[in-house]
């Protein structure tokens, strides 16, 4: 069943668990997800990035995900990710989307208040969730997220999250202590008591992006203090391209590949959601 961010984490706010945000950009990554979700009652967010649409566009992804999606007998959330154009967020609010996120994480701190209050009164006045970022989450190397370019993260200052909620009525906060988009090149060194001072002075569900490749201790940790969603992408993506070359022998089709891929996002997704505690949550 499709729903919006308030009516999954609020609940995980409150009851200190996190539910996964999985972006896709196929049939194989969907089916995969949201098998994980069914199979363990879990509520689950899924979803496409502006920076993914080269892979799949919105019109291509629109009517594929809404449809899993209505069939699914657990909370499902529809979620655009890190939007940078607001064209690109009004059609995906057109498209059926539930949620949105509208990046404006590199503007200014007035900018981004600005910005982000628009789209919080276009998107709730269609029945959407709006997602944004304070501070700014940078990107490893290889990151299919940001800005390819490897960069020290601006921290979320808590002052500011604070100013940032009541000033634009986010239903979501994306805050940055120290993680990146993609794949880690060293352990990560993440400010939790950033984290648990910011989650004490705003009565919003905060967000993690760049979550694939922490280690388990850092998302008990980060949801213990407040993390109530979290971004995975990198980690589905591997482990699809590993199936499909695991599983590949001279003489095989695409179709012969398909379920092992499917089955192998789907495995990657469970581990998540067992860690982020939302089995059983649906």
């Amino acid at each position: 069943m499709l729903v919006t961010l308030n009516e999954v984490l609020k609940d995980a706010q409150k009851n200190k668990y996190a539910v996964g945000l999985f972006n896709t950009v196929n049939l194989e990554m969907a089916k995969g997800v949201l098998a994980a979700a069914e199979e363990a009652r879990s509520p689950v967010i899924i979803g496409t990035a502006e920076v993914l649409l080269p892979y799949a566009a919105l019109e291509e992804l629109a009517p594929l995900l809404t449809s899993l999606a209505d069939k699914a007998t657990v909370p499902v959330v529809l979620h655009f990710d890190h939007g940078l154009t607001t064209e690109c967020i009004h059609k995906a609010i057109a498209l059926g989307f539930t949620s949105v996120m509208y990046d404006c994480s590199t503007k200014s701190f007035d900018e981004n208040c600005r910005s982000v209050e628009e789209m919080v009164r276009y998107a709730h006045a269609r029945g959407v969730t709006v997602e944004a970022e304070l501070g700014h989450v940078g990107a490893s190397d290889d990151s299919a997220e940001g800005t390819g370019v490897q960069d020290h993260s601006i921290y979320t200052k808590p002052s500011q999250a604070k100013r940032f909620y009541e000033a634009t009525g986010v239903d979501a906060l994306a805050v940055a202590i120290g993680t990146l988009h993609g794949a880690y090149k060293q352990k990560p060194n993440l400010d939790f008591d950033r984290l648990a001072e910011i989650a004490g002075m705003v009565d919003v569900p905060l967000v993690l992006h760049g979550g694939s490749g922490l280690s388990d201790d850092d998302f008990r940790r980060a949801i213990a203090n407040g993390i109530a969603k979290v971004n995975i992408f990198t980690d589905i993506n591997t482990a699809a391209a590993k199936a499909a070359y695991e599983g590949y022998a001279e003489g095989m089709g695409l179709t012969d590949l398909m379920q092992g891929i499917t089955e192998a996002v789907k495995q990657a997704t469970l581990v998540k959601m067992q860690l982020f505690g939302s089995v059983n949550r649906a």
